[in-house]
């Protein structure tokens, strides 16, 4: 799981107690660990994280990013698939199409941000 965040910090010139006292809720012990990926930081340190280098989750911990976005899209999914074959009816039908219409309309944000191949020459 590859872990970014000392790269980061390193050229900053920051040290571990530094960034610490910065986030305010971290010991020097747990950044240690964060940036040697024994330890996932919780969500108020890993956006400390972000704010202080200005660099996205993704890029500070890509390992974690990757692990977490695989799983969530598998996810996704299977339980797309589950609404799919569902039967239902009334107030519950309603609910279900929604939800459909909701993943129509994600898969389309996705296509509409990959760069096609004409943009990225």
């Amino acid at each position: 799981m590859a872990s970014y965040l000392r790269t980061h910090r390193k050229r900053s010139g920051l040290s571990q107690q530094d960034i610490a006292t910065i986030l305010g809720t971290l010991s020097r012990n747990q950044v240690g660990r964060h940036e040697r990926s024994l330890g996932i930081p919780l969500l108020l340190a890993a956006i400390g994280y972000e704010v202080v280098f200005r660099t996205s989750l993704e890029d500070l911990f890509p390992g974690i990013y990757e692990t977490v976005r695989h799983s969530v899209e598998r996810q996704l999914a299977d339980f797309e698939e589950q609404l799919q074959q569902s039967t239902a009816k009334g107030r519950e039908a309603s609910a279900i199409a929604r939800k459909l219409e909701w993943f129509n309309e994600r898969r389309t944000r996705i296509l509409r941000a990959k760069p096609t191949s004409d943009e990225q020459q």
